[in-house]
This record gives structure tokens, sequence and C-alpha cells, in this order.
């Protein structure tokens, strides 16, 4: 005997006739704004992370990836870890789906040296299982220069 998928309106079918059941992965959208400011040899970045639903977010993980190596031994605060030489994660924790509650991180990184102009990429790292087909409010990419002018994103 030869199986077939057959379509039907609410999924599909096996010859034997029972339902195939899909998994649906819940749905958040997770968004991420803020400013940085580049000035000497310290970038300042603050931010604060929300969710528009329509599902909860049990946790959450921001990623801030820079465009020159960070100094040694840097200080971050709590739920926050230096993953490599160029990259920050913090952990926002849960995010309600009603957008109210922010999550805010505030940082002081010690740059390697004195450039004239970094780059920042703020992206979600870990959503707790939900998907997000919004990336435009999630994932952005910031150039400041060593003004001490803040760069919005």
């Amino acid at each position: 005997m030869v199986a077939a998928a057959v379509p039907l309106a609410g999924g599909t079918a096996s010859a034997h006739g029972a339902p195939v059941v899909r998994s649906v992965e819940p749905e958040a959208d997770v968004s991420h704004h803020g400013h940085v400011v580049l000035w000497g040899d310290t970038l300042t970045v603050r931010m604060h992370s929300q969710n528009r639903g329509p599902s909860d977010v049990s946790d959450a993980t921001v990623r801030l990836r820079v465009s020159v190596p960070l100094a040694g031994g840097q200080e971050l605060p709590g739920g926050c870890l230096q993953e490599d030489p160029q990259t920050v994660l913090c952990r926002t924790g849960p995010l309600r789906a009603d957008g109210r509650q922010q999550h805010r991180i505030a940082l002081g990184l010690r740059l390697a040296g004195l450039p004239d102009e970094v780059v920042v990429r703020v992206g979600t790292a870990y959503s707790g299982g939900t998907t997000d087909r919004d990336a435009g409010n999630n994932e952005h990419e910031v150039l400041a220069l060593a003004t001490g002018d803040p760069y919005v994103f």
C-alpha cells in the first residue's frame, strides 16, 4: 500500500485517514530601541526591550556586537556577559505580550582603542522559543561617530 498526503483545508491527512498534527510555535513581537554614544574609549548603550505579542516571552536575550574589540576586564551589569571580544549578551527576562513591560539595559563598554567610529549591531539572540516575523524592530545596525552624540536605533 502506498501512503499519500492529501491537502485539506485544515492541513494534510495521511492515506490512512489520521490527521497530521503540526506544532505551532507561539509568536511574539520583541523589539529593542535606544541609543549609543561613542566618546573616547567608551561606548555607552542605553536601550529597552519589549514585546507586543501576541504571546508572552518567558525569557529573552539581546546581542550587542561592536565592530571593534572591547577592552579586557569589562564590568557588566547582572544578566549580561561577554560572549567574545566584540559581543555582549544581556538577558531581558520575561516580556509580557501587552508591550507595557519594558526591560532597560544600560552599558558602559570600554573599547580596546580610540576609534573614530564604531558599528553596533543589536539583535535578539533568544526569544524564549517564540517566532518573530517582524525582525525590523529588533535587528538594528548603528554607525556611531566619536562625537559624544547619541545615535538612535
